[in-house]
């Protein structure tokens, strides 16, 4: 026991602990062997030991490389965690020992945590490089590059086989031969998903039939989920002419371009073609190999309270669920667990739409997620480089704000709040708990800059809000997103559930829908009694020519069951609004470009 007291006072002496106020308990944190886990287990201890005053974790400059997530927990309540410029949490690897290899460039992949290090982004000086593809990099006259996607041909869902043209593997000299875990990214509507392609098999070519086609089959679990769900699924016109669109990836055989990279994952090597002006022998090439940098975990009885980070920048998360069971999304980035097709339809009270299918969801991961928690609140803080959701306040959430917080190249949603119903509840019933702390409230999300949304997984959102009470969505620009700018509520019906007193006033949203159509610049589901959608500007949607209906896209929209949902004062170019399926209580007002509250 006195050696154990001994070595606890040694280590206390050596840390880096000063007081720098009245009340106040700084400690100073460097990158290195003091991490801010060490740090907060410093502050527990001295708290445990009697010491009064609010702890303040000052880290300083540069770059803290995460080997686990940071844990914040009950006993770190009322902390502040206090950054400034240059200060960076990242899930990042360095990849380096570069040489040269033909026109390519190539590099050993080191073990992480002692295990093979597998990845689907990757950054080079900073900028996101292209993970292999079919589709070019860029387009001279600075178009979309996504324009030169394929439409495959047909589909056949018992068979859970996707036929495409022959063309798109030829012209690539691409063969499930020799590559090794290739994709198909398949546009479907309101989503993308992402399908491990088994079998690559050519048929035989067919009079009239052009160029031949092959048959493609996936692996499971997600061909079997893909195939059973109605909603979405792969568009295939009378014309051909709004077939869905695709591009192929993950195979050497595609990278082609300068800017494009590949893993190989069993041999634990990267490729990759520079691009002009990059050095391989001086560049700074980051993998990520976290995908939770940081996770707030309380308990419903104990919730992590009053906690407060400020000037941090969280970078370099990365996205597996794809590599690992494929992608098959319901909508707003959540993926489907199980799912299929109702026949006959079945009613549903209240005038809803009849059922047509049951489904079940799943939550992408998320660079920092926040669980069981009271006024935990981000200021100031930057998120970059993140591969899925960049910041999640999913359950037991009390109050909090994210204020002041730039978000940029974020690969899912930017930020995401509220249950959208555990794993066990079927997505289309209404969803109220018992225990009413399960739901994130009185949440304030104000004053945030969004940017680059959504670009790994096109369904995703700018801001998306499921089941939430009392939650304030107010003066945040969000620019330059694949989906829907702002998406509050879930569940396709209009019955009484958890939502209400919610509040979407003053965001500015522009160059939106920049992949998907069926969307809007804000956009509703569910009944959410006494909730405001006012006073915002929406302008400047993109005109992809893939989308499955060029002309369903709309400034508002309030989708099925919305309901006693107030939508007013709103400045939009023009009156291109719709609702769809709305349940009683809804209110109208001075929305178009009549409303003199346009962002200058």
């Amino acid at each position: 026991m006195k050696n154990a007291i001994k070595t606890l006072i040694i280590f206390m002496l050596a840390l880096p602990c000063t007081r720098t106020m009245a009340g106040s308990l700084s400690i100073s944190v460097s990158p290195g062997e003091f991490t801010i886990e060490k740090a907060l287990q410093e502050a527990r201890l001295r708290r445990l030991h009697g010491e009064d005053g609010t702890p303040v974790l000052q880290l300083q400059p540069g770059t803290y490389r995460l080997s686990q997530p940071v844990v914040i927990r009950p006993e770190d309540n009322g902390t502040r965690i206090v950054g400034g410029d240059g200060v960076i949490l990242s899930g990042g690897v360095q990849i380096t020992g570069w040489r040269k290899k033909g026109r390519l460039w190539v590099a050993d992949v080191p073990l992480w945590n002692g295990r093979p290090l597998e990845f689907r982004q990757l950054w080079v000086n900073g900028r996101k490089a292209v993970r292999a593809r079919d589709v070019p990099v860029s387009m001279p006259n600075g178009s979309d590059p996504f324009e030169q996607m394929n439409r495959i041909l047909s589909v056949d869902k018992e068979k859970e086989t996707i036929y495409i043209p022959r063309s798109a593997v030829a012209n690539s000299q691409f063969s499930i031969l020799n590559s090794q875990f290739p994709e198909l990214v398949l546009h479907e509507m309101w989503c993308v998903a992402n399908l491990r392609i088994k079998d690559i098999t050519p048929l035989p070519q067919q009079r009239g039939e052009g160029g031949g086609s092959v048959a493609l089959t996936f692996h499971n679990p997600e061909s079997h989920i893909h195939f059973m769900h109605p909603w979405p699924s792969p568009m295939v016109t009378p014309d051909g002419k709004h077939n869905s669109a695709f591009y192929l990836t993950g195979a050497l055989e595609l990278l082609d371009e300068p800017g494009e990279w590949h893993l190989d994952a069993r041999e634990q090597r990267l490729y990759y073609m520079p691009l002009n002006d990059e050095d391989m022998t001086t560049a700074e090439v980051i993998a990520p190999a976290l995908e939770t940098l940081l996770q707030v975990e309380g308990t419903p009885d104990e919730p992590v309270s009053d906690v407060t980070l400020e000037g941090i920048t969280f970078c370099h998360s990365t996205w597996l669920r794809p590599s690992l069971m494929g992608h098959a999304p319901l909508q707003a980035g959540m993926y489907m667990t199980e799912a299929y097709k109702i026949r006959p339809q079945i009613s549903r009270p209240n005038g809803d739409h009849k059922l047509d299918n049951q489904g079940w969801v799943g939550r992408p991961a998320a660079a920092v997620e926040v669980n069981c928690a009271d006024r935990f609140s981000l200021s100031a803080c930057t998120f970059e480089h993140c591969a899925s959701t960049a910041l999640d306040y999913h359950i037991y959430i009390s109050g909090g704000t994210v204020s002041n917080c730039r978000f940029q190249d974020i690969g899912g949603t930017a930020i995401l709040a509220g249950s959208f119903g555990p794993e066990g509840h079927e997505a289309h019933k209404p969803y109220d708990p018992s225990d009413r702390r399960e739901l994130c409230t009185g949440l304030v999300i104000d004053g945030n800059r969004i940017d680059d949304a959504a670009n790994e997984d096109w369904g995703c959102l700018g801001i998306g809000a499921g089941f939430v009470r009392n939650i304030s969505i107010t003066n945040n620009e969000i620019s330059n997103v694949s989906y829907t700018g702002i998406s509050l509520g879930w569940g396709w019906n209009q019955q009484t559930c958890a939502m209400a007193n919610n509040l979407v006033r003053g965001n500015y949203i522009q160059h939106y829908a920049r992949h998907n159509y069926d969307c809007a610049g804000i956009y509703t589901l569910g009944s959410q009694p006494h909730t405001f959608i006012e006073e915002n500007v929406i302008d400047s949607i993109y005109s992809p020519s893939y989308v499955h209906d060029p002309n369903h896209w709309f400034y508002l929209y309030t989708d099925e069951g919305s309901s006693y949902i107030t939508v007013r004062n709103n400045w939009t170019p023009c009156e291109k609004f719709l609702q769809n399926a709305n349940g009683p209580g809804c209110t109208w007002e001075n929305n178009g470009p009549q409303c003199l509250r346009r962002k200058q």
